[in-house]
């Protein structure tokens, strides 16, 4: 059994090997670095963050109260790292097991379906868990620096968090083992999706309601204060967070022996996990795969004349009307798009409470200045929510082609005009939405008529630059093996969109605070407007103006000489 599922994870063994020593391609060793270079960063990010909340912790002497707070942190941890893990195994293992291309080439082996499911298995646990360990590395260290633990504080890391991975992991391919029974898994797929999102929102809004702001109000605070010192429920004794929490907790204060035990119960429990994970799929594994493969049935609906829909698009011509609708058909009829566009409206609902509960009118700075530097960062946050947005719906929209690329490729039309055709049908709504966010929250913060047409107007400008840096990359690194978008954001291109994305955020922000801040703080005290201000206003717009148009026309001609030879 050993040797046959060491054979099934061969490929990807040498897989890793290769991309890890090979230097073949110097490009791919450039990526692999800039990766390297990132993922350093925002590891000691995390680390320093962490280590300045918990020696404000420290500071905070009375009764052991930042003791308290530290190990209240700690216990909020495990169970988020762990529902994490969770779901993207449930993720990682539907695909693992269902969904990848090169199934059947893996049971066509004269393997056993218990060994396939073991060997499928144990790389989903490695996808799912790596993450989740390297990013939390350097918040188990920031409490082993602040409380000068020894040696076995961070082997016990290690310890805790293999355990508590597997069982992670293993639970969630007994779920999806037993959903693929009654749905088939591509179905299973979307509603997963769907579920993930709203379970997602559920927690953000329970969050939102508790109105964490409140820790500003001078009022409350002391009650709040006291209310959280008090707080002493315990935790479920049988849950594997439980174990890895008190393990961790039991080591910083020094008890080895019973640090120890909560291991043992965290093994026990990973290995039970296992056996039944495995034990489910040498029972309903082959029926799962085999409902996988069953095609589903569309229902094409009433045919509608030709005529009606040329009537529809009267202002477009033949290729151009064929593209448009092409993209909305391919967008409407995927499933898994459908969720998204729920996340994105009650993301809105959620950005503009955010703002609707602030409490200005308890801040140590006057109210009108506030309002109207909250405003104006305003763009900046707003302008990053569409680059996030843009990251999931406009990135994707080349490498979403797929094996059909070469239909498009092969069309009478320009890959210029390809790429603006997406261009223009994804820019209206974007636009849309953004303005909404900034044109709401301004309302909400009552600003000044002048902020308000700052703002409105620079995203106005800044919005087609995103969409443009999305639909050009896109096409500058397309991924059409990707099976779904998320894969493709991921990889260098999508990384670079990202980092020019707010590049070019903090450029236009940066541009315009000066004028700005100078212009509004004349309109507060009452004095007229220079005449040098006002010069100095219209080139700092004339600058945002040529930044933009040169974010909109250079990633769209990058993009067409990297794809026309494609």
């Amino acid at each position: 059994m050993r040797n046959k599922v060491a054979y099934l994870l061969r490929p990807r063994r040498i897989a890793l090997v290769r991309a890890a020593f090979s230097s073949a391609d110097p490009a791919e060793r450039g990526k692999l670095w800039i990766f390297a270079f990132l993922g350093l960063s925002f590891w000691i990010g995390i680390y320093a963050g962490v280590h300045l909340v918990l020696v404000y912790f420290n500071s905070v002497g009375e009764e052991g109260f930042g003791r308290l707070l530290a190990e209240k942190l700690l216990s909020m941890l495990f169970p988020t790292f762990f529902a994490l893990t969770a779901f993207s195994a449930v993720v990682t293992t539907l695909s693992k097991l269902y969904l990848s291309r090169d199934l059947f080439l893996v049971h066509s082996y004269p393997v056993a379906h218990d060994k396939i499911f073991l060997a499928r298995w144990m790389e989903s646990v490695a996808d799912s868990s790596w993450m989740i360990l390297v990013y939390a590395l350097p918040v188990f260290v920031s409490y082993g620096v602040v409380y000068r633990m020894g040696p076995f504080y961070y082997l016990n890391i290690f310890l805790v968090m293999a355990p508590f991975c597997v069982t992670a992991c293993a639970l969630a391919a007994v779920v999806v083992l037993l959903a693929a029974v009654v749905l088939p898994a591509n179905r299973f797929r979307g509603i997963l999706i769907f579920f993930g999102l709203g379970l997602f929102l559920l927690l953000y809004l329970g969050l939102r309601l508790v109105r964490p702001e409140r820790l500003v109000d001078p009022e409350i605070s002391a009650s709040l204060i006291s209310y959280m010192a008090s707080m002493k429920a315990p935790a479920r004794p049988w849950l594997p967070p439980t174990w890895a929490y008190d393990s961790m907790r039991e080591t910083l204060e020094g008890r080895i022996g019973a640090a120890l035990f909560n291991d043992a119960l965290a093994f026990c429990g990973a290995a039970l996990a296992s056996f039944l994970a495995v034990g489910t799929a040498s029972i309903v594994y082959f029926r799962g795969m085999s409902k996988a493969q069953e095609s589903r049935v569309r229902n094409p609906g009433p045919l509608r004349p030709e005529r009606w829909r040329k009537r529809r698009s009267f202002l477009l011509s033949g290729q151009v009307r064929a593209f448009v609708v092409k993209e909305l058909k391919s967008f409407f009829r995927d499933s898994t798009q459908w969720p998204q566009i729920f996340l994105m409206a009650a993301l809105v609902a959620i950005y503009i409470y955010n703002f609707k509960v602030l409490p200005l009118d308890k801040a140590p700075i006057k109210t009108v200045y506030l309002q109207n530097i909250l405003s104006f960062l305003n763009m900046g946050l707003a302008t990053f929510v569409l680059t996030a947005l843009s990251a999931r719906f406009v990135y994707p929209a080349v490498s979403m082609e797929k094996e059909a690329f070469w239909i498009v490729s092969a069309a009478p039309v320009s890959m210029a005009k390809v790429l603006w055709i997406k261009f223009f049908i994804y820019f209206p709504p974007m636009l849309i939405l953004t303005e909404i966010l900034v044109i709401v929250t301004n309302l909400l913060l009552k600003v000044t008529p002048f902020m308000m047409a700052v703002s409105t107007a620079t995203v106005l400008c800044m919005v087609p630059a995103v969409i443009a840096l999305g639909i050009g990359l896109g096409a500058a690194y397309p991924d059409f093996s990707a099976e779904n978008p998320v894969q493709s954001v991921t990889s260098f291109g999508g990384l670079l969109f990202m980092i020019l994305s707010a590049v070019f955020i903090g450029a236009v922000i940066v541009v315009e605070a000066g004028p700005v801040y100078y212009v509004a703080r004349a309109g507060f005290s009452g004095r007229a407007v220079s005449l040098a201000e006002w010069v100095w206003l219209g080139g700092s717009f004339a600058l945002v103006i040529l930044l933009s148009a040169l974010a909109v026309i250079w990633p769209m001609r990058f993009g067409v000489r990297r794809l026309a030879p494609a």
